[in-house]
C-alpha cells in the first residue's frame, strides 16, 4: 500500500505558514535573534516564532483567556494549515475515513510549568495548578486534536530530536497495516528556560549563527516551531498527492546518553533502512535534508554515515537548521515539510554560514538556494539524544 502526502503545514522562526518559509529561503533569511520570550542572562542566538501567545490565539480564533501551552498553540497553527491544505472535511458525516492524530514534542507544556513554579516555590498553597496539567507531552496532542475535530486514534511520541520523524513513521505504519486511512503526523516544540539552560549545561550552544558541517562549527542554535504532514492511503486519494512517503526506518546505536557514535552507526542504519524499505539505491537519492545541528560530534557522525552509505557518489545535502534553528522534537516534522517542498519545486536549500569542510571528511554541503531542479527522491534525517535516529524517504508520485 502506497502512502501519499496530501497536506503540509509548518511554523518556525522564518515563517507562519508554508509560503512564508519558501519566501524566507529564497531571500536567504534566517530567524535568529536574541531571546525575547522570557528573561534570561543567556546571550546565544535563538530562532523564535515571531508571534506572542496572545497573537497566536487570536489568529486561531481562540479566546485570549484560554490557558494553553505555547507548544500546543504552535502545533495547532501548523496542523490546521496541513489539514486545510489536504482538503479533507472532518465535519462530513458521510465520510468513512478513519482519521488519526500522531503528534510529538520534547518540552511539552514546560513553558506553563515554568510560570507555575516560582509562586509555588515561595508558597505551596500558591501557583496555578492547571498550568501543571499541560506539562505532560500528551496534553499538546489532545489540544491539537480537539481543535481540529479529530476524535479517533490519538497518541504522542517523544524520542528527543527524532520525535516528529518517528511520529510520521508510526502514522505510515498504521496506514499500511490497515488501521487508519488518514493520519495527521508531525511535531511541535516551544522554547523555554528549561531547554535553553539545559543545552547550555551541555556546552553545545554556539554564541554565533551555527555552521553545520563547517570545520569551525562550535554548536547549535535553538529554535521553536511545528510541522505536520497529512498522510493518506493511496486507495482513498481524491487527487494526486504532493509526493509519496515511500521509505522510513529508525535505529539506535546505544552509544551514549547524548552523543552519537563516532562511526555514525545508528545514522547509517536509519538511512539504509529507509532506502531499503522504499527499494531505492543510494545513487537514486537526489537530496538529503541532513540533521546537521552544528555540533562537532553530530556533524562528524552524520558525515561518516553519509560517506559509508553513499560511498563515491554523495548527493547534494544541507542543514536547514541554519535558518530555523534546532526545533528539537518538531525538527523532523518541519524538515519533512521542507523535503516535500523540495520535491514539489525542485529545491536545494542553502546550508548558511559554511566556509570550509572538515578535513577528515571533506564533505561540502549546498550553500546557495536552488529551485526548478528535477528531483525524484529526498531523504530527511532526524537524529536525537540517546541514539534515537530516524530517516524518512520521500519520492515523486507516479501512477
Amino acid at each position: 500500500m502506497r502512502i501519499g502526502v496530501t497536506g503540509i503545514g509548518c511554523v518556525s522562526g522564518i515563517g507562519m505558514n508554508v509560503e512564508e518559509h519558501l519566501r524566507a529561503f529564497r531571500d536567504g533569511r534566517n530567524g535568529l535573534g536574541p531571546v525575547t520570550l522570557f528573561p534570561t542572562s543567556r546571550k546565544e542566538p535563538v530562532s523564535e516564532v515571531k508571534r506572542t501567545n496572545e497573537e497566536l490565539k487570536q489568529a486561531l480564533g481562540i479566546p485570549v483567556s484560554a490557558e494553553l501551552s505555547r507548544t500546543a498553540l504552535l502545533g495547532m497553527t501548523a496542523a490546521f494549515e496541513a489539514l486545510a491544505d489536504s482538503g479533507l472535511d472532518l465535519s462530513d458525516p458521510h465520510s468513512a475515513l478513519r482519521i488519526g492524530m500522531i503528534s510529538s514534542t520534547s518540552t511539552g507544556g514546560m513553558d506553563l510549568t515554568e510560570s507555575f513554579y516560582p509562586s509555588f516555590r515561595e508558597n505551596p498553597a500558591h501557583g496555578r495548578l492547571r498550568y501543571v496539567a499541560s506539562h505532560d507531552a500528551g496534553d499538546s496532542t489532545e489540544r491539537i486534536a480537539s481543535f481540529l475535530g479529530i476524535t479517533g486514534f490519538r497518541t504522542t511520541v517523544s524520542t528527543a530530536c527524532s520525535s516528529a520523524a518517528n511520529a510520521i513513521m508510526l502514522g505510515a505504519r498504521m496506514i499500511r497495516q490497515g488501521m487508519l486511512d488518514v493520519v495527521i503526523a508531525g511535531g511541535t516544540d516551544a522554547l523555554c528556560k528549561f531547554t535553553l539552560n539545559g543545552f547550555a549545561s551541555l556546552m553545545i550552544l554556539d554564541k554565533e549563527p551555527c555552521r553545520p558541517f563547517d570545520s569551525s562549527r562550535a554548536g547549535l542554535n535553538l529554535g521553536e516551531g511545528a510541522g505536520y504532514l497529512v498522510l493518506q492511503s493511496e486507495a482513498t486519494l481524491a487527487n494526486p498527492p504532493y509526493c509519496l512517503l515511500s521509505g522510513y526506518a529508525n535505529a539506535n546505536d546505544a552509544f551514549h546518553q547524548t552523543a552519537s557514535s563516532d562511526e555514525g552507526t545508528g545514522a547509517f542504519l536509519a538511512m539504509k533502512g529507509a532506502l531499503d524499505k522504499a527499494g531505492v539505491r543510494p545513487e537514486e537519492v537526489d537530496y538529503i535534508n541532513a540533521h546537521g545541528t552544528g555540533t562537532p560530534n553530530n556533524d562528524a557522525s552524520e558525515s561518516r554515515a553519509i560517506l559509508r552509505l553513499f560511498e563515491g557518489r554523495i548527493p547534494p545535502f544541507s542543514s536547514t537548521k541554519t535558518c530555523t534553528g534546532h526545533t528539537l522534537g518538531a525538527a523532523g516534522g518541519i524538515e519533512a515539510v521542507f523535503s516535500v517542498l523540495s520535491l514539489k519545486h525542485g529545491i536545494l536549500y542553502p546550508n548558511l554560514n559554511f566556509s570550509a569542510p572538515v578535513e577528515e571528511t571533506g564533505l561540502i554541503p549546498v550553500t546557495r538556494y536552488q529551485e526548478g531542479l528535477t528531483l525524484r527522491s529526498v531523504l530527511s534525517n532526524s537524529f536525537g539524544f540517546g541514539g534515537n535516529n530516524a530517516s524518512l524517504l520521500f519520492q515523486q508520485f507516479d501512477r
